[in-house]
């Protein structure tokens, strides 16, 4: 995009602090693509220490009385987390806030005969984001969050399964929500797979009907780390598929400085990104904290390069465990 065209789109974005942010990212992209490094630097490490707007409480939509029939299988969720807990790739921000656009004209957009996007597949492997962006996605929107109990759901007997769907996806049509299904693969199993069951097979038959015929007030996300277990025709059921990666060594580095904020330190946490490339935000964030806890339980008020190092060493130790299962 034209350097004008961006001045003109940052401008605009002026008191939308995550939209002005997202467009400041892509100015800085542009500038390292145009090998004006020290700038991009620059620029970058200045948006990082700009203070974030605080955020605007929202309200909630209102509640519809919980329906008995869906409780066993849904558990609202009361977000702990914001956006500025998150380090998303500017292609996920551009996508989420182009999201919560749509849904605030919803009505215009329908009025003129086009459809809102309401269903979300979120891709990727564990611990890089798609639950807290749930979470936060929801907390932005002002509507509450709705965590499916998949333990419940699926039943042992023969046909529960897929009445129990049909129970939640009637909740999501009648109450304003987010509705999320983490491990959606448990479900939505390809029906090709010679290991399913006919009963798992008539569960995704159903399903796909029930995908396909809602229409929710807010919105329905599904979540999976296995994508190409997936049943084929689950795919085009959603509106828009959001991938998640393991964060890349700049936003590792964003990351890095986020977890350590508020906290004294004798060492540049930055300085260990190249060291943490393929970890996911989970490993990350469990090494920084594991780090901080040591200098607590040891009664110093300053966190030592030391303390990282250790922290990283187990984790190294656990990834070379998890790895051996998976074998």
């Amino acid at each position: 995009m034209a350097r004008g065209e961006l001045m003109k789109k940052l401008l605009a974005s002026y008191g939308r602090d995550e939209e002005f942010r997202a467009v400041a990212e892509q100015i800085i992209n542009e500038e390292e693509k145009k090998n004006n490094r020290v700038l991009a630097r620059s620029l970058r490490k200045t948006l990082e220490l700009a203070p974030n707007r605080p955020a605007r409480p929202k309200a909630l939509a209102p509640l519809i009385p919980f329906p008995e029939a869906a409780g066993d299988f849904v558990e609202p969720v009361q977000p702990t987390h914001t956006k500025h807990n998150i380090v998303l790739s500017a292609e996920n921000i551009r996508l989420f806030l182009g999201l919560i656009k749509e849904f605030r004209m919803a009505e215009d957009v329908r009025r003129h005969g086009l459809p809102v996007r309401s269903k979300l597949l979120f891709c990727g492997p564990p611990g890089c984001g798609k639950t807290f962006s749930a979470e936060i996605f929801a907390a932005e929107l002002g509507l509450p969050l709705y965590v499916v109990k998949l333990d419940r759901l699926i039943s042992s007997y023969l046909g529960e399964t897929a009445t129990n769907v049909r129970k939640i996806f009637e909740f999501a049509r009648k109450q304003p929500c987010v509705l999320f299904f983490d491990e959606f693969d448990a479900l939505a199993r390809a029906r090709g797979d010679a290991g399913e069951h006919n009963e798992l097979r008539r569960v995704v038959n159903s399903l796909l009907m029930f995908i396909d015929g809602i229409k929710p007030k807010g919105f329905l996300v599904a979540a999976t780390n296995l994508d190409q277990s997936l049943d084929a025709a689950i795919w085009r059921r959603f509106d828009e598929v959001i991938w998640f990666d393991r964060p890349d060594r700049r936003m590792t580095e964003r990351f890095l400085r986020m977890k350590f904020k508020n906290v004294d330190v004798d060492f540049d946490p930055v300085a260990f990104a190249q060291d943490l490339g393929g970890y996911s935000y989970a490993e990350i964030e469990r090494v920084c904290v594991q780090a901080i806890k040591s200098a607590i339980i040891d009664k110093r008020k300053v966190v030592s390069a030391a303390d990282f190092r250790r922290a990283m060493k187990d984790e190294i130790r656990r990834r070379r465990g998890a790895a051996r299962i998976t074998q």
